[in-house]
């Protein structure tokens, strides 16, 4: 049972309880790998050796190091979501010597991620790429795609045309 001071923080907890089960369940029937984006990083340094096999067509070459890139940007955002330089800190995990040292952002140190209990259940991190390769297949075979635009948010609120404010009359205009 999951209770709370209101149906808006029951639900939000009641979604927090079924993230965790279904984590649980993932961990459980396929494992763990370091979190924050290490397991990608580590990832990442493989496809690097790959990136440099002579048999690899250029377009195929190509394609590895965008998968490369893309793969170091879950650690880089978490590390720039912490006020710190996402690049520096995606290298200095990179350069560890421990497979498993990665960035805690909330305590803002390297560590040791299963000591620091910063894990991802492996399915959870499969299935992300796995859907964003779909995702990304498509929009490769797709001949148009219908996106939103970004608003842009100005600095500050509109004025009115201040429309009927009496005693102006006779003003020349």
């Amino acid at each position: 049972k999951v209770g709370g001071g209101s149906e808006v923080e029951v639900n939000e907890k009641k979604d927090r309880v079924v993230d965790a089960l279904c984590s649980t369940r993932a961990a459980v029937q396929e494992g763990i790998v370091a979190g924050g984006g290490t397991a990608l990083l580590r990832a990442s340094k493989k496809l690097e050796a790959l990136a440099n096999d002579s048999s690899l067509t250029r377009d195929q070459r190509t394609g590895v190091n965008i998968v490369r890139n893309a793969i170091r940007l879950p650690a880089m955002k978490i590390a720039a979501n912490a006020g710190k330089e996402g690049a520096v800190v995606v290298e200095k995990v990179l350069e560890a010597a421990e497979e498993s040292t990665g960035y805690d952002a909330q305590n803002d140190k390297y560590v040791n991620m299963f000591e620091a209990g910063i894990i991802d259940p492996t399915r959870v991190v499969r299935v992300a790429i796995s859907d964003a390769t779909s995702v990304a297949s498509l929009m490769m075979t797709a001949e148009a795609a219908v996106v939103e635009l970004p608003k842009e948010e100005s600095a500050t609120a509109p004025m009115g045309d201040m429309g009927g404010m009496g005693g102006m009359g006779g003003m020349g205009f």
